[in-house]
């Protein structure tokens, strides 16, 4: 059983507003009173910049820290002892003073279809030439764009709810989600398919969650060793290394999968243009203690082998 801390000091979770935040900030929070019944761990949530733009494409507005700076501020100045995060929403280069403190187990990391009924018989392959697709994420759009070019693809913001609101009312005929979101806010029924890798990458730390703190806070990097989930760890390691070495994000859609068997750790790593009509796509594996160099070496195979030449062509365009 884990050790007790006898410190009376109340520990302070900083979260974002959104029903989902606040579904897995409770999650955590239940999960460290249970390994700390004698704590006390109270939830402080924050409205961020993604939070209040939702009529804009988050490809438009910038990705440093679009879900995460005031929560970090709030570590920085002390308002909160961590915070939680979406590990996909978490930029890999973190503000000085600030690490990531652990990254919980791993749910479905896949992206899902969610249908209007009128298509509840049919799969993605089968949908006719201009259905209606909604996503708000780069990656999913070129993706899809590449295998499926008949599709009309149109931008959604919102949370969850919102954008199952306006499936429903027909201003979609269906939507590309993170199946982690939907099954965390009990909503697996209205997983409609689950998006092959084959078809589709997920993003980068996708169905984690990571907790970020202060560097140095010996007491928080304690507590947090109980929500450690190792797999996840290393797959996340290398996937995030990935993305900062083709220093990726909002603007750039790059896709992975992991998997590990054995001590061998597997990555998928991708990037494709906008319009889907390039996608670079290599494997490599190797040792889990190796997983940040397996980022950082699949992500200079993909340079090598056309990448560079299309991130080089978004960042110009998104200068333009």
């Amino acid at each position: 059983m884990t050790a007790v801390s006898t410190s009376a000091r109340p520990v302070r979770i900083g979260t974002r507003k959104s029903n989902l935040a606040m579904v897995q900030t409770e999650w955590v929070q239940a999960c460290l009173q249970e390994h700390f019944p004698n704590r006390t761990f109270a939830i402080e949530a924050m409205s961020t910049q993604g939070d209040k733009i939702l009529d804009v494409a988050l490809s438009k507005i910038g990705d440093k820290g679009l879900f995460t700076k005031e929560l970090e501020l709030g570590l920085l100045d002390r308002q909160v002892d961590l915070a939680v995060h979406s590990l996909k929403d978490l930029p890999t280069h973190l503000p000085e003073g600030l690490t990531l403190g652990c990254i919980t187990e791993r749910v479905e990391p896949a992206d899902a279809l969610v249908f209007h009924p009128k298509f509840a018989d049919r799969q993605l392959a089968a949908l006719p030439e201009g259905t209606v697709v909604g996503t708000s994420s780069l990656r999913r759009l070129a993706q899809l764009r590449h295998h499926y070019p008949h599709l009309v693809f149109k931008d959604i913001r919102g949370n969850l709810n919102t954008r199952l609101a306006k499936l429903d009312a027909g201003e979609y005929d269906a939507l590309v989600l993170a199946a982690a979101g939907l099954q965390r806010l009990g909503m697996p029924d209205r997983i409609h398919q689950l998006l092959p890798s084959e078809i589709s990458l997920h993003a980068v730390g996708q169905g984690a969650l990571g907790i970020e703190c202060r560097e140095g806070d010996t007491e928080i990097l304690e507590l947090l060793k109980a929500l450690e989930d190792e797999h996840t760890r290393d797959r996340c390691l290398a996937e995030r290394a990935l993305l900062r070495e083709l220093e990726g994000g909002c603007q750039v859609p790059i896709g992975v999968n992991s998997s590990i068997e054995d001590e061998t750790l597997t990555l998928v790593g991708m990037v494709a243009s906008l319009d889907g009509q390039q996608l670079i796509r290599d494997t490599l594996s190797g040792s889990v203690a190796d997983a940040d160099t397996i980022g950082r070496t699949l992500a200079q195979k993909l340079r090598e082998q056309g990448a560079q030449a299309i991130l080089d062509a978004i960042v110009a365009e998104a200068r333009s």
